[in-house]
């Protein structure tokens, strides 16, 4: 999913004219912020592309040169670009105060998840890192949630100026706290 989304985010963006396939009321968002979108569109896809690949153990144990040089891509380009972008773009989301207050958590987490991960490895802690960046890739996958919760506003009806910032929360929120309790479940489970 992450590769088709990325796929996707090129297509819709280099090919098409910006903002024809969101919703109306948020084109005219997207075309007074052209650089925040394209920088946030085509950074975050980058992560989407190369984070799948960092999970490969057998990547980290035969080429483990690759594994750290994606690694640096993924968080200097993705994550840290692609989050920049995502904070300004928070400001702007259609949406109002729930749209602004979730898609700029989500990038403030995005963003200090990336920094946590960077600076545990740097420090030698493999464990934290591993720890830190399952909680950084389950907010990157909030742009596949994302893609799956907007066409059901569609399918069932609802008003897209009301789903929009209940979206705005559930495309990453469930992500992380799946995440953490992955990592902090009772050991019977």
């Amino acid at each position: 999913m992450c590769v088709g989304i990325a796929g996707y985010a090129f297509i819709a963006y280099a090919a098409l004219p910006l903002g024809s396939l969101v919703h109306p009321d948020m084109k005219t968002n997207f075309e007074n912020h052209k650089l925040m979108v394209y920088l946030h569109i085509f950074a975050s896809s980058i992560a989407l592309l190369i984070g799948p690949l960092q999970f490969s153990k057998k990547l980290r144990a035969s080429k483990p040169r690759l594994h750290r040089t994606l690694g640096k891509i993924y968080l200097c380009v993705g994550v840290l670009l692609g989050g920049v972008a995502g904070l300004l773009m928070a400001v702007f989301a259609y949406g109002g105060l729930g749209s602004n207050l979730g898609f700029g958590i989500l990038a403030v987490l995005w963003l200090y998840t990336g920094a946590r991960a960077y600076w545990a490895i740097r420090h030698g802690d493999v464990l934290a890192h591993q720890r830190w960046m399952i909680r950084n890739f389950s907010l990157t996958l909030a742009a596949v949630s994302l893609r799956i919760y907007l066409p059901l506003t569609l399918v069932f009806g609802w008003p897209f100026d009301i789903a929009y910032p209940i979206i705005s929360w559930l495309c990453w929120l469930p992500n992380l706290l799946l995440a953490e309790w992955i990592y902090n479940r009772p050991a019977s489970v």
